[in-house]
């Protein structure tokens, strides 16, 4: 693993860290869906760094990859909310998340994934398969009565990606994969009072960039320059509405790389039987020594 690189993946930690805390203290009753997204991606820019993917706050049943649509917002009240940050600080990718329970009904659902994340995280070591991982998860989460979400994992960050190998699973999947030296990932647990599956339903608002194909049309050109910008990490609708571009163009542009299968798309995750979802994620760096980072961990 490169000095530099491990240097700055630890800094993406420490700044997703610090977002992540700072969009917590945003989220309150009486507070605008679209306000506190907004602030939490200045404060990304602000502190020297860019989105690894646009903010996310996934409300109630919904586990993940919710954005208000352009136009819409929701005014918090009684919801239990989670946070989802990504930093991207030269290259390297802090990824992080927190639930906020606005309702007061649901800290024991919190408390139990924030402590699966915790477990996992303690015994993190060189040669664990990762699959050990999941199983404590899975044995802490069931032991406050609940169900962990096992089609949803945490995963590798490699530089520019949010998304690689391994997958760090949620239960024990029978992986063989085992930590690495120079391993870099997030641990994601995913806690539910539901059945612990999800399922993708509604309108996407989260984009990602997959291969280059020709397309027709001007705008969808013009988008895809855009799109082009992100350097393959996600994007939202939200990140392409400026002085160039109105909301009927982007939708036409997008739809059009979509057909073409420029760009993939990626909807609302919900719970299976509509149960309240909870999440808690930190990143973890696994250095050439086999010491062990927790970046995200203030």
């Amino acid at each position: 693993m490169q000095q530099i690189y491990k240097q700055n993946f630890i800094r993406a930690g420490e700044l997703a860290s610090q977002v992540r805390a700072y969009g917590k203290s945003l989220i309150k009753k009486g507070a605008s869906y679209k306000d506190v997204m907004d602030k939490i991606s200045a404060k990304i820019f602000e502190l020297g760094a860019k989105p690894a993917f646009p903010p996310q706050m996934a409300l109630n049943h919904v586990a993940a990859h919710y954005l208000i649509y352009p136009g819409e917002d929701v005014i918090f009240s009684d919801q239990v909310i989670k946070l989802d940050v990504g930093v991207c600080y030269k290259g390297a990718i802090g990824d992080c998340a927190v639930t906020v329970d606005l309702s007061d009904k649901y800290q024991k659902l919190i408390q139990a994934v924030e402590e699966a994340l915790l477990n996992a995280e303690q015994i993190v070591k060189v040669g664990l398969p990762v699959r050990e991982i999941g199983y404590t998860i899975d044995q802490t989460i069931s032991s406050y009565g609940f169900k962990a979400v096992k089609n949803l994992s945490g995963h590798g960050l490699g530089p520019h990606k949010i998304h690689t190998s391994p997958i760090i699973p949620n239960y024990d999947n029978h992986s063989k994969a085992v930590v690495k030296p120079g391993m870099t990932f997030a641990i994601e647990p995913f806690a539910t009072d539901g059945e612990g599956l999800i399922y993708e339903e509604g309108k996407a608002t989260i984009f990602a960039f997959t291969s280059w194909r020709p397309v027709r049309s001007e705008i969808a050109r013009l988008v895809l320059n855009k799109v082009k910008t992100f350097n393959g990490l996600p994007f939202s609708i939200h990140n392409l509405l400026d002085a160039q571009f109105s909301l009927l163009e982007v939708e036409t542009g997008l739809a059009e790389l979509l057909r073409f299968g420029v760009i993939a798309e990626y909807g609302p995750l919900i719970e299976e039987k509509n149960g309240i979802v909870a999440q808690a994620e930190n990143s973890v760096l696994v250095d050439e020594h086999g010491k062990v980072f927790i970046t995200t961990r203030l």
